[in-house]
């Protein structure tokens, strides 16, 4: 996936929101997380966020909430946003349009938002369009790739830092598997924000 999508990525899905304008959010960096929330992982994240005074928006997935609704509870608790992630993590592609659906509205049985951000951005142009009659589809315009087993913590970093200002939405995920990446970026990312005087705000719409 792109870290930083190309212009004609976002004009083939204007349904999608793929940051926000710079000027009209000049000064706000939006911080997102996906997959949680996760036992180990969701509290480092809240804790690491509230020591830097950060709020974000967590994209959680459906049955992740429903089998720790005390995390979920813990990131609403603490003040950021919340987005709907999908029930079971399903990808657009290869699925129908209404199987689709019916698993981002199992998901938001549990999430209540109307906030969506589809897992690995893997949607079609029929399944974005009717999403959107109810949902804001949050996308990004900077993307940690922070789960790349190959990537190294630095180069993590890297990928945020080189691409993020005023109105980005940068992509790290609450998950075991992007821990070792995300966990030494995200403390970084926000001494970084604060030294550009970016205020870490939740999306809401």
């Amino acid at each position: 996936m792109y870290i930083h999508p190309p212009k004609f990525i976002t004009c083939l899905f204007p349904d999608m929101r793929w940051g926000f304008d710079p000027e009209k959010y000049a000064g706000r960096l939006f911080i997102t997380f996906d997959d949680g929330p996760t036992p180990g992982i969701t509290p480092w994240i809240v804790e690491t966020l509230a020591r830097y005074d950060a709020k974000a928006t967590f994209f959680c997935l459906g049955k992740n909430v429903e089998q720790y609704p005390d995390l979920y509870r813990l990131i609403v608790d603490n003040g950021h946003a919340v987005g709907n992630h999908t029930y079971s993590h399903m990808k657009g592609w290869g699925n129908r349009v209404e199987r689709y659906i019916e698993d981002v509205d199992l998901a938001d049985s549990f999430i209540h938002s109307n906030l969506v951000r589809p897992p690995y951005g893997r949607i079609t142009p029929s399944q974005s369009r009717r999403l959107s009659e109810r949902y804001n589809i949050i996308m990004w315009n900077v993307l940690s790739r922070d789960y790349s087993r190959v990537l190294s913590p630095a180069a993590c970093l890297r990928n945020v830092t080189k691409h993020m200002g005023s109105g980005s939405v940068v992509v790290f995920h609450d998950s075991k598997k992007a821990f070792r990446n995300m966990s030494y970026a995200l403390p970084r990312v926000l001494e970084k924000a604060r030294e550009m005087s970016l205020r870490c705000d939740p999306i809401v719409l």
